[in-house]
């Protein structure tokens, strides 16, 4: 059960960082449970698909961002419906070839199987600037880049 569990939870992980990188705030905010939380990486804490909607379309709308490269870290099942996942991410600015070390961030997902569906109830994108340890920051880059 677990591995089937540690499947869906990647899958709906991965469905709610390939919306990040089409540029769908619809894809995004349909992962969410209705009272589910996102918190930014700026600290902003929204609530609810609407309100996670409204503040990802002008964000999509009006600002370069790039895509997300990601490695999930882990993924522990809590019971037979709720799951925390925890993976690292990275961005590759636009004409770039390198990830931008100063925007990795650890991405916690908790997630709630609801009616036979996983949703997400807490997604944190927390930035990963690890302060006086700059080898931690390398090494997550490192790790990141591996994939690309």
């Amino acid at each position: 059960m677990n591995a089937s569990f540690n499947q869906e939870v990647q899958k709906l992980y991965q469905t709610l960082i390939d919306a990040w990188n089409k540029r769908d705030a619809e894809g995004m905010a349909s992962r969410f449970a209705e009272q589910g939380v996102q918190i930014g990486f700026d600290g902003s804490k929204l609530v609810g698909k609407k309100e996670i909607l409204s503040h990802l379309v002008p964000i999509f709308e009006n600002h370069p961002i790039p895509p997300f490269v990601t490695k999930v870290k882990n993924i522990r099942i809590l019971g037979n419906d709720t799951a925390i996942l925890h993976a690292i991410a990275g961005m590759i600015p636009s004409g770039k070839k390198e990830i931008d070390p100063s925007v990795n961030a650890h991405q916690t997902l908790v997630a709630v199987k609801k009616d036979d569906e996983w949703q997400i109830e807490l997604f944190q994108n927390t930035p990963a600037q690890f302060h006086g340890r700059p080898e931690l920051v390398v090494e997550m880059t490192k790790e990141l880049m591996e994939i690309v």
